[in-house]
């Protein structure tokens, strides 16, 4: 009987660990998706991250030394795109 006790408590035990480390991934994956979409998305500017601003090492034509960077509204013209968030309607 105390066989299929401590049984039961793995099988309780293995269970709840799945649960949190699904639970952990689905926290953390969608952060650094949006992460690397954002990075990704200076880069096509020419410049590079630092916080949510992407800053240039030159006089960028219309963004000057920097932008804030930020994910498009869905009634935008390029919804849900990362870009300089004064593009996303241009």
């Amino acid at each position: 009987m105390k066989e299929a006790a401590g049984e039961a408590n793995m099988t309780v035990i293995t269970i709840v660990l799945i649960g949190v480390v699904a639970a952990v991934g689905l926290i953390l994956i969608p952060r650094l998706m949006d992460g690397v979409q954002k990075r990704s998305a200076c880069t096509e500017y020419g410049g590079t991250i630092d916080g949510n601003k992407c800053r240039f090492n030159f006089d960028h034509p219309k963004h000057h030394s920097y932008c804030t960077m930020g994910k498009c509204a869905a009634n935008s013209k390029h919804p849900n795109e990362w870009m300089c968030a004064v593009d996303c309607n241009d």
